[in-house]
């Protein structure tokens, strides 16, 4: 499991560093932690509109948390930036989980 507290003191030090609250999130997923994470990522998301990544693991934390009314936006939003930036593996995997709502 991953340690989040470096991370944590990297985001005390500069909370506007989108990229320290990346690293946290992730160092919070990674420890089975996904309620804290979701401040974070919804910061990144917030902060960087064309920033797929954050909507991504957001909308997955959301659906692991059972509150996938929540997670389907952000799993919308994320298959379009994936569609718009042509990344093509992460829309067919947005696409078979958004596939799972219906």
């Amino acid at each position: 499991m991953s340690n989040p507290l470096p991370f944590t003191a990297l985001v005390e030090a500069q909370p506007e560093n989108e990229l320290f609250r990346f690293s946290l999130a992730q160092s919070l997923l990674s420890s089975g932690r996904p309620a804290e994470a979701l401040e974070h990522l919804e910061k990144c998301a917030a902060k960087k509109p064309h920033w797929m990544m954050p909507r991504i693991l957001l909308g997955k934390a959301l659906v692991g948390l059972g509150r996938k009314a929540e997670a389907k936006p952000w799993l919308e939003a994320a298959l379009a930036l994936a569609i718009d930036q042509a990344h093509d593996d992460p829309a067919q995997e947005l696409r078979a989980l958004l596939a799972e709502f219906a």
